[in-house]
């Protein structure tokens, strides 16, 4: 049986937690600490400091193991930590943030290095709560930046959203 790792990071309230616990058949091993500071707190009661862990078993045998970082830039020495050895990128993006394509360039500025050597897909979140920017905001920002990632509006607490977020990466694995 081989072993796929897969690395979801992206803006802090995106769903990595979530969308880690929404997939995992083993319960999700978490750093989740209360939060402290002002910002993150007034948006949700904990934050992941060091990672998330998770697993699920595919059709064939094969086992992902499932890794989210955390998303605050303060802990940001633990993404190249955490890339290490894995196969893709699943960057989660919430919309609702104060800035969601600045953030989108922050996590591909950051993870530029390890997409040119693998991959990555874009997960936007919480359009349901914010639609702008709009998902064709998103992809005019690709395109001006001449990137070429496939981009989703997802709901990470969706079993359905995760797994097409998967699906799209092998994918682009497989045929580039």
């Amino acid at each position: 049986m081989s072993e796929i790792k897969i690395v979801f990071t992206g803006s802090m309230g995106a769903g990595k937690s979530t969308a880690i616990a929404t997939i995992s058949e083993i319960p999700v091993i978490n750093t989740d600490v209360r939060a402290t500071d002002i910002e993150t707190a007034q948006r949700k009661e904990t934050t992941t400091i060091a990672m998330d862990y998770g697993e699920l078993t595919l059709d064939d045998g094969q086992k992902l193991r499932l890794y989210g970082t955390p998303g605050q830039q303060r802990f940001d020495y633990m993404w190249k930590i955490l890339t290490k050895g894995a196969l893709g990128l699943i960057i989660l993006i919430d919309n609702a943030g104060s800035d969601p394509i600045g953030d989108l360039a922050r996590y591909l500025d950051n993870f530029h290095e390890f997409i040119t050597e693998t991959t990555a897909v874009i997960g936007i979140t919480r359009t349901d709560i914010s639609n702008e920017p709009s998902i064709e905001a998103y992809y005019a920002f690709l395109q001006n930046r001449s990137i070429q990632l496939p981009l989703f509006p997802v709901d990470a607490r969706s079993k359905e959203s995760v797994v097409m977020l998967i699906q799209a990466l092998v994918a682009m694995l497989e045929f580039g």
